[in-house]
């Protein structure tokens, strides 16, 4: 047994700002919205999801889709993994192939940097994975 106790969460000032206590009588729809990103799932009156969408929705995926879904079934069952890591899912997409080779569509802000690379650049994914 350890002494160590588990760590206790303590949430940081932002965090709080985050949280809306449904008693206070305040409406989350009342608050000021965040800047767009162009990630945005909600599509508001008169707005309709894209074709590449919506057919993924309803299960009819193109080429690029299904070669995504069977690419990631198969790194599960070789690697034996139910839920991959999103560093998994990245290895996974380089290996498929697809380059950062244009400038990015979505607004982070400041939080990352941009970048491009050689089309033909390689995977530099190969690692060494140790079986557990």
């Amino acid at each position: 047994m350890s002494d160590a106790s588990p760590e206790k969460f303590d949430p940081t000032d932002a965090e709080l700002d985050l949280a809306l206590d449904r008693r206070s009588g305040d409406d989350r729809r009342e608050l000021p919205l965040p800047a767009p990103t162009n990630l945005e799932r909600r599509r508001g009156p008169g707005r309709r999801l894209s074709d590449f969408v919506r057919e993924a929705e309803e299960g009819e995926h193109n080429r690029e889709q299904f070669l995504f879904v069977l690419a990631i079934e198969e790194f599960k069952r070789v690697n034996g993994k139910t839920f991959p890591s999103w560093t998994d899912v990245l290895e996974v997409v380089r290996r498929l192939g697809y380059r950062k080779t244009m400038p990015s569509s979505l607004n982070l802000g400041n939080r990352a940097e941009d970048w491009q690379e050689r089309p033909d650049g390689p995977a530099a994914v190969d690692r060494i994975r140790k079986a557990a």
